[in-house]
């Protein structure tokens, strides 16, 4: 039996603007300590395996009520089942004929909820990749990110390119989302992605506070409706942030750590001028610094991302934050290699059951 058995890792945003709806620019890293793996296999039928978290016992209604808040009705089923919609509608769309093998196929994830790191997407992008590899499918790369977006949106989620690209690509990108950068290639727009070398990277944090975790969308403080009302602060921040990413850019290809610290900082103080924040999610940036750290929010709340310098301060950096109730981990940022996915493409895919 053939098993098509595929990983995509936690991101975190490193700078730039909070999301690429506003034709700025921003540079994320991926997080391989967490994952969401989707397994696809034939079957009689095509069936969908409930996982751990689609949940349907709770202690109370509060606690279902809960749930859902932070969820959704139907967990990460809703997910694979909108993904395989979509990519049935785009091979359609191309003209590509799918074979008539059913199959089963279960997801299970250890991505923290809530906290930024693009769980919901993570899925995404690991059934789309089993799906090409099933059904022998080529999709290019840089449409990827926009195919899974589509999906998110039909589900109302908010979001932007940003955590798909890295999602996609892996490693380290800089992304450049300006007007004139974008294309369309099989009727989905994509922008500029450069690859970076991860090893250029200085020393790296991630804190996370599971605890006090929101949705995604509670975050957003509609800053998308000012800046689409032209309110010249929002405007103003978001090209400031651009502009951070692309000096983030050159200080990571000379190998400028002190200079990429600096900059996380700033951008911290720039998103601060325009949101209004959960305290506890300000202390936790505060406290980094306060180690002698830099920090900003690595997505939409609930984690944070920046520069240490040794094992001391790490170590000072894992204690401050462990007593407000953070944990602090070191991500693992490597690369699949742009040019192995683009050329190895379904064939890498075809696992035979073991991958990572």
């Amino acid at each position: 039996m053939e098993i098509v058995r595929k990983r995509t890792y936690a991101r975190a945003g490193l700078l730039g603007n909070p999301s690429d709806g506003y034709h700025g620019k921003t540079i994320s890293v991926i997080v391989r300590n967490f994952w969401a793996e989707v397994v696809l296999y034939e079957w009689d039928s095509v069936d969908i395996v409930l996982a751990q978290n689609d949940r349907a016992s709770f202690r109370s209604v509060y606690d279902l009520a809960k749930d859902v808040q932070l969820h959704g009705y139907y967990g990460g089923i809703r997910l694979v089942k909108a993904t395989i919609k979509r990519f049935v509608e785009y091979c359609q769309a191309q003209n590509i004929s799918l074979h008539e093998r059913n199959f089963s196929v279960r997801y299970e994830t250890n991505i923290p909820r809530q906290v930024g790191m693009a769980g919901s997407s993570a899925i995404i992008v690991s059934t789309l990749r089993c799906l090409m590899a099933y059904y022998d499918v080529q999709m290019p790369l840089e449409i990827q990110p926009t195919f899974v977006l589509s999906v998110e949106l039909e589900l109302g989620i908010t979001g932007g390119l940003q955590d798909r690209v890295i999602q996609c690509y892996e490693g380290v990108v800089y992304m450049d989302f300006a007007k004139a950068r974008e294309r369309t290639i099989h009727g989905l727009r994509c922008y500029h992605y450069e690859p970076l070398d991860p090893a250029l990277l200085p020393s790296l944090y991630v804190a996370y506070h599971n605890a006090l975790s929101e949705p995604t969308e509670l975050f957003h403080n509609d800053i998308r409706g000012r800046y689409d009302r032209g309110d010249q602060v929002v405007i103003g921040a978001m090209d400031a942030c651009a502009v951070l990413a692309h000096e983030g850019r050159a200080a990571i290809l000379s190998s400028d750590g002190a200079k990429l610290s600096q900059l996380i900082n700033e951008n911290f103080g720039v998103r601060r001028g325009i949101y209004n924040l959960p305290p506890w999610q300000v202390e936790m940036v505060e406290t980094a610094q306060r180690c002698g750290a830099s920090a900003k929010f690595a997505g939409s709340g609930g984690a944070i991302i920046g520069v240490y310098e040794g094992e001391e301060m790490f170590r000072e950096l894992t204690q401050a934050l462990g007593a407000i109730g953070s944990r602090t981990f070191k991500p693992v940022v490597e690369s699949r290699g742009v040019e192995e996915w683009r050329s190895g493409g379904v064939e890498e895919w075809r696992s035979g059951g073991v991958e990572e």
